[in-house]
């Protein structure tokens, strides 16, 4: 199976640079799925509470793996032809999914330098981003602590 991927191609709708009022309506339909998708973190985040004991990051894992489960269905539905216009793609995967998810991203690009053969590239991208993410928050912690 062929597995081109053009991030630019795939994230924005055509012509989004020639006209202004494209980029406006990208920005619209990519912000009302913001909205939903962070609702629907916030509600599915409490309901899993509901019935769970706080003890893991139970809720965090699942909708990370839901996510990626369905940026990788919207990908290879776009991927085989007019089945879904760029209008939705963009809706779903950087409104939806961005507001749900950002963790959906990440496994894709992992999953194209994987399908690309750039081995060296997937270890040190998950690596740098899981550890100097922590390191990060541990360091926002660390300076909101100290003031």
């Amino acid at each position: 199976m062929e597995f081109a991927f053009n991030r630019r191609q795939w994230l924005m709708t055509p012509g989004v640079y020639k006209h202004e009022n494209n980029m406006i309506k990208s920005l619209l339909i990519i912000g009302i799925g913001g909205f939903f998708g962070s609702i629907g973190r916030y509600l599915f985040a409490h309901w899993i509470y509901r019935w769970f004991e706080p003890v893991f990051p139970l809720s965090t894992l699942v909708v990370n793996i839901l996510g990626s489960l369905l940026i990788g269905i919207i990908y290879s539905l776009s991927e085989k032809g007019a089945l879904m216009p760029a209008e939705w793609r963009i809706f779903l995967t950087v409104g939806l999914l961005g507001g749900f998810t950002t963790f959906s991203t990440f496994t894709f690009e992992m999953v194209v330098m994987l399908r690309d053969g750039q081995y060296f590239n997937v270890f040190s991208y998950a690596l740098l981003s899981v550890f100097a993410s922590l390191a990060a928050c541990f360091f926002g912690m660390f300076l909101i602590r100290s003031l």
